[in-house]
């Protein structure tokens, strides 16, 4: 018997869309959320705009004056890897912009940390934001609350600290500043300090610390000379902790917010007082509204785990998905986040390795380093040089261009299972015409080429939904084919 010659259908050629661009698989159907108004007396977003452009001003100068006199392929910076200033160039800033060498560098330093300036490896370059200083309140607004984020990095930690001590502080200023946001006025720092020691106190017992005071002794006591006791910074921390550990980390603390212009300190000794800025209460009203708005979804996603979020981001559309991920990343340090973001583009399901992405797109400059490394597995390397394009400020339409062949079509195949799972028969039709090959042949040959684990089920499912039975019938081929190892 012969078999009839599959005919050789054209496939439209069309720009590859992400998969979080493509048409979600569940009706939503959730009531739109008013748009949330700020606290009364907050000041209007051109104002807030305006006093972020006055507190960043020396950032945006200092970057701008590397942007006109350090060209491409000037070696501007130390090979740290870190976009620090080289020590020639800090000192011909210095000269021709009337500032000190420190200057300069707590100016270079704070361009990096609102994303005026962008580190791609040994190399910085403008970043968007600085593009866009003058006509975009919006930019101006994002880079500063992305200096507030990063407050814990503009300003040394105190000496004789631990570095769990210092964690704790960081992860427990949320909830100063939001007491601070809700005071709406003079907080008293004695009392910010108790407030502190409250919550670095749950901290430890929601981690079941053993106070280290407490550990008993066992046995006769020891024959051999006693070691040196350990130095305080190399104790584990105890519980309760006490004002006097706490009060010089709530100083450093406070000194770094009012650094960047989040919040005001007067007075001295007992009299001294804190006070949100309106950047500062606006900033944190803004988190404390996109917590709210998580924990109002159906799912709860700020709740979940990252694999958890992401599958109940997947019903939403892409700006509703966008503030859930907004909202579950201000909940959770951003390290700890990237890492649940990218376990969960490591698993089998395809749908979340596509939406890890999408939400390492809100992260940002900070998920930079790991999206790098991820390029070096096969499963994640074409979503991180796609991510990696557009953060180095490819468009996202041309972005696919840094893919190879096969990368593309590996990711094709990927995105086919994601489709094939969540999704309908016609959807996978759809996904055919996005294939960069020009024949049906031509795409199957190259399927079965890249090696993807998902291929046969990926073609199994395609040939049960396309509705031409001798196209279908040549994919069914291909597949067995892979399945048995055939040619």
């Amino acid at each position: 018997m012969t078999s009839r010659i599959p005919r050789d259908s054209r496939l439209r050629l069309v720009r590859t869309r992400p998969l979080a661009a493509a048409p979600r698989v569940t009706d939503q159907r959730r009531v739109p959320r008013p748009a949330p108004r700020p606290p009364e007396g907050t000041p209007p977003r051109s104002a807030l705009a305006a006093m972020a452009r006055t507190r960043l001003a020396g950032a945006v100068r200092v970057a701008r004056w590397a942007d006109t006199a350090l060209g491409p392929g000037t070696r501007g910076g130390t090979p740290d890897g870190k976009g620090t200033l080289s020590d020639p160039t800090a000192d011909r800033a210095a000269r021709e912009l009337g500032l000190t060498v420190e200057q300069v560098r707590s100016d270079w330093d704070i361009a990096r940390l609102a994303g005026l300036v962008e580190v791609h490896g040994a190399d910085a370059r403008p970043g968007w934001r600085l593009r866009a200083w003058d006509r975009d309140d919006s930019a101006v607004l994002r880079g500063w609350v992305a200096l507030f984020d990063a407050w814990s990095l503009t300003c040394a930690e105190p000496g004789g600290q631990g570095a769990s001590a210092v964690a704790d502080t960081v992860s427990a200023m949320p909830q100063v500043l939001s007491f601070l946001q809700l005071s709406a006025g003079p907080v008293p720092v004695e009392q910010l300090l108790d407030l502190l020691g409250q919550r670095v106190n749950e901290l430890r017992t929601e981690r079941c610390e053993v106070p280290y005071t407490a550990v008993p002794e066992a046995g006769p006591a020891p024959t051999e000379p006693a070691a040196a006791p350990p130095r305080p910074e190399d104790r584990p921390p105890s519980l309760p902790v006490t004002p006097d550990e706490l009060a010089p980390l709530l100083e450093w603390a406070l000194g770094a917010l009012a650094g960047v212009g989040a919040l005001e300190l007067e007075g001295d000794g007992p009299a001294r007082q804190a006070t949100l800025t309106p950047l500062g209460s606006w900033a944190v009203w803004v988190k404390l509204e996109q917590i709210c708005v998580a924990a109002q979804s159906p799912a709860g996603n700020i709740e979940q785990a990252a694999e958890d979020m992401l599958r109940g981001c997947a019903r939403l559309r892409p700006k509703a998905a966008r503030a859930e991920y907004q909202a579950w990343l201000a909940a959770r340090p951003v390290g700890r986040a990237v890492t649940e973001l990218l376990a969960a583009a490591r698993g089998e399901d395809a749908l979340l390795r596509g939406l890890a992405f999408d939400a390492l797109r809100v992260v940002g400059a900070p998920a930079e380093p790991v999206v790098r490394d991820a390029a070096s597995e096969a499963a994640l390397r074409p979503y991180a040089l796609l991510w990696l394009a557009e953060h180095e400020g490819a468009d996202p339409e041309d972005a696919h261009q840094v893919l190879t062949r096969d990368e593309a079509t590996w990711l094709w195949v990927d995105t086919a299972a994601a489709v094939a799972d969540h999704g309908e028969g016609p959807m996978l039709v759809r996904h055919l015409e996005s294939a960069l090959q020009p024949t049906v042949p031509q795409l199957l040959e190259e399927v079965r080429s890249v090696g993807h684990p998902r291929t046969v089920q990926v073609l199994v499912a395609l040939a049960a939904a396309h509705p031409d039975p001798a196209l279908a019938k040549a994919v069914r081929r291909a597949a067995f084919q892979v399945h048995t190892g055939g040619g």
